[in-house]
């Protein structure tokens, strides 16, 4: 009988939450949501580049958003979760080819020194061999760097998944810049080069739109903590653009241009030693830098649940101020991710004003440093504020691109765990399809925060309104990541469909009540490549 009455109660709850989300004013809750972006992609803040006073003003304006909107602190000392960050530059970076006894140099805007290395005193000199794909998926019986003698060299790589038969998220995850660095390490490597994506659209090199053009790159940011920094080890971290490639394959008994050709078909790669070595030199300073986390905490209501966790997280950080675009040299980052942030806080304000009693806790998690490589998240997973074995799952958004109306949401991670039979629901309860990733080849399941906490094995989703091929829908987002990805232009100006922005913080709040509800923890699905991080 209890039984029976606990069960009417429990859908009667859950009808009324349905029944507010049904009830949405979507274009009023479009314009409260815009509101933050206003605020976090203005101007003032210069970009909330890490660790800046605009990204601390960022930090403030969270903080005092969560403390309003009645969520609790998620750690000790508050909101906030400090964390120490090195800041690194290069001066006199110098690169050079030397065969036969004679040193070519490497010119700006043919190859860059990046100051993530631990570059040592002195020159480094090394002989390089290419080693295609530079992957190594043991689960695909693939191994680029098979017969290859690594010790003391660097390896060479097109930075492109390789053609083999494993799904586009286990390709994401060998790909990383981690994972490579982590296989060349084993097999005695110094150092990497990487050679351009010709099958990728995204910006090669120096990103951000050009930001980091040139033969000096802008300060490379890592955790101070030494066992965090996936780049250990690494005397020599090289960038090689299209326009520098071919010096590095003379003498080789191959061209770039083949080499290009047959990456951007998907082809595999030949595997051979270049000629000569590089020498590299370059001064490596270091200077501390300091950036927070900022964490709240919706408490649940179930005393056999409420101490367990699912995470609601968002980039705060974005890349600063750079070089002038059309005279505009603040990078405001709009959509990347000051739209990430301001549906945390919607969603946060929706399910207090819905009067959502979440069985689970919920910890609303701004993260920074994550144009640095995922760093504050990262962090955040390697410490906590609360016992990592009680964190169930990651929801992640990270310009999710609301540019047109939401009729199908895009799920990274959709097939890897429990999470995916929950989205689906909750987007259906909306009128809102579902699709896989609609470019797996961009590695974006390994591109956000939500890979920080796949890394230790909580099973996670992330976002972008979906699309069909060949629709305009598609037209405007890759007209959008060409045209202000990373660049000044996502700014205010931009147009932004507002109400669509509204309905997909419903859903995503919908997906955290079922979440944080369901009596059986996510788990990572048989098949899946990322069970095995399940701890």
């Amino acid at each position: 009988m209890l039984r029976t009455k606990f069960l009417r109660r429990s859908l009667t709850i859950a009808s009324l939450f349905a029944a507010s989300l049904f009830a949405a004013d979507y274009a009023a809750e479009g314009k409260l949501w815009w509101a933050h972006i206003q605020f976090l992609a203005d101007d003032k803040l210069e970009g909330r580049n890490t660790g800046s006073p605009g990204f601390l003003q960022a930090v403030r304006y969270v903080e005092s958003q969560f403390e309003k909107l009645g969520l609790k602190p998620a750690g000790t000392s508050g909101y906030l979760q400090p964390i120490r960050f090195e800041s690194r530059t290069l001066s006199d970076p110098s690169i050079e080819l030397v065969r036969d006894g004679k040193p070519e140099a490497i010119a700006a805007g043919e190859a860059s020194l990046s100051s993530r290395a631990d570059v040592p005193e002195g020159a480094v000199e090394a002989p390089m061999v290419f080693v295609g794909y530079g992957m190594s998926i043991p689960e695909a019986h693939y191994d680029d760097l098979a017969g290859l003698d690594l010790h003391g060299k660097i390896a060479v790589y097109v930075n492109a998944a390789a053609p083999v038969e494993a799904s586009g998220n286990v390709k994401s995850h060998f790909s990383s810049s981690a994972e490579r660095w982590a296989t060349f390490r084993r097999a005695g490597a110094i150092g990497s080069a990487a050679l351009p994506n010709p099958r990728s659209g995204a910006p090669q090199g120096g990103g951000g739109g050009g930001r980091g053009a040139g033969f000096t790159p802008p300060p490379a940011v890592v955790l101070a903590e030494r066992d965090l920094q996936d780049s250990a080890g690494q005397k020599v971290a090289l960038t090689i653009t299209r326009r520098g490639a071919e010096k590095f394959f003379a003498g080789s008994g191959h061209t770039y241009d083949e080499i290009e050709a047959l990456a951007r078909d998907g082809k595999p790669l030949p595997r051979f030693p270049l000629t000569g070595t590089l020498r590299a030199k370059a001064t490596l300073h270091r200077e501390p830098l300091e950036a927070p986390n900022v964490a709240g905490v919706l408490p649940g209501s179930d005393p056999a649940l409420k101490n367990e966790y699912v995470v609601m997280s968002a980039h705060l950080d974005h890349v600063g101020v750079g070089r002038p675009v059309e005279g505009d040299r603040i990078y405001n980052g709009a959509m990347d991710d000051a739209s990430g942030i301001a549906s945390v806080l919607e969603i946060a304000r929706v399910m207090k004003e819905t009067g959502a009693k979440p069985k689970r806790s919920i910890i609303f998690l701004a993260v920074t440093a994550e144009e640095k490589g995922e760093l504050g998240s990262r962090y955040f997973a390697a410490h906590p504020t609360v016992p990592l074995k009680n964190i169930v799952a990651d929801i992640n958004l990270d310009m999710f691109l609301p540019l047109y109306p939401l009729k199908v949401i895009e799920v990274q991670g959709l097939t890897e765990s429990s999470l995916g039979g929950q989205i689906r629901a909750a987007a259906k309860e909306l009128g809102v399809d579902v699709q896989t990733d609609r470019e797996p080849e961009q590695n974006r399941f390994i591109r956000s925060d939500q890979y920080s906490f796949i890394r230790e094995g909580i099973p996670s989703l992330a976002f972008k309104f979906g699309y069909e091929f060949g629709s305009p829908e598609e037209k405007i987002r890759q007209t959008w990541v060409r045209d202000r990805y990373h660049k000044p232009s996502d700014d205010l100006s931009q147009p932004v469909d507002t109400a669509a922005a509204a309905l997909f913080d419903r859903v995503i709040a919908d997906l955290l009540e079922r979440v944080a509800d369901d009596p059986a923890r996510p788990e990572w699905n048989q098949d899946s490549f990322f069970k095995r991080f399940a701890k």
